[in-house]
């Protein structure tokens, strides 16, 4: 194809669009395709799709600046996606220089432009691996460098356990990795739901099918069960616009515009 550069990897499938390069183009980013942009032209027409993923970008600086005040100093980002304004590691170690970041994700856009953002950075790194393997995660090299197990430590899984089906039980997937952490560890996540806007999120299920990830928006109660063994931080699990806003103002008339719960747990 015409539109293949010289920074993507040769394993990049350009004729299916990537949920990761569709999110990376609505937050304004460069490293996506014609497939992405009008697969997520149609999101748009679907749902208010920029703002939810600005939305969702916000949730997650300001459950890293919290997590970072509750004395978490070690990071792990499940499906971390295409590098953007405001990453983890940028937002973590601003607060505290000595914050550890592991990346995860399977796309290899998404992989190999981490990489070259955190070039000479030793406090953070990327691997290429499933996370719906959590013991490949676990059992890495570099999460062996970076993050020690016996320390409490913050899992980040936002904006992408609602691509992983009811098959691949996801609830099992986030027990798996909640058995492996600290007593003191955090669970950060956010999660499609059709409990805001049923019809017009149908319409992006519809969107996300013709996509490499399909997604499985789930109600209040499922994404709840995500969190067994987890006590819930204030306020609980709600709309991300919700969650700990900057201002009494942030949410907004519409809060259920965003279409994704968001929370943070603690692992007693």
């Amino acid at each position: 194809m015409g539109e293949k550069l010289a920074w993507v990897p040769d394993e990049v499938n350009l004729v299916v669009p990537s949920s990761a390069r569709i999110y990376d183009y609505l937050l304004g980013g460069a490293h996506n395709f014609k497939v992405d942009r009008e697969a997520a032209e149609r999101l748009l027409a679907a749902v208010p799709a920029r703002d939810m993923a600005w939305l969702n970008r916000g949730f997650l600086r300001r459950a890293v600046l919290f997590l970072v005040d509750a004395g978490i100093r070690q990071f792990l980002d499940l499906g971390s996606g295409i590098p953007t304004v405001g990453n983890v590691h940028e937002v973590a170690q601003e607060a505290d220089p000595a914050c550890r970041v592991l990346y995860v994700d399977i796309e290899p856009i998404a992989v190999a432009h981490s990489k070259l953002l955190l070039a000479g950075n030793d406090n953070a790194s990327v691997i290429r691996v499933d996370l719906c393997k959590p013991e490949m995660v676990l059992n890495s090299l570099e999460r062996h460098r970076l993050l020690d197990l016996a320390q409490p430590l913050g899992l980040l899984m936002v904006g992408v356990m609602q691509f992983v089906p009811d098959s691949d039980d996801p609830w099992g997937i986030v027990a798996d990795y909640r058995e492996k952490l600290a007593p003191g560890s955090y669970l950060a996540m956010s999660h499609f739901t059709p409990d805001g806007m049923p019809e017009r999120m149908a319409q992006a299920v519809e969107v996300f099918k013709t996509t490499q990830e399909p997604a499985h928006p789930r109600t209040h109660a499922q994404v709840m069960r995500l969190f067994n063994g987890f006590e819930l931080v204030e306020p609980g699990l709600v709309y991300t616009s919700q969650w700990r806003p900057e201002s009494p103002e942030d949410p907004g008339e519409h809060p259920h515009h965003s279409n994704l719960y968001a929370a943070v747990g603690r692992k007693l």
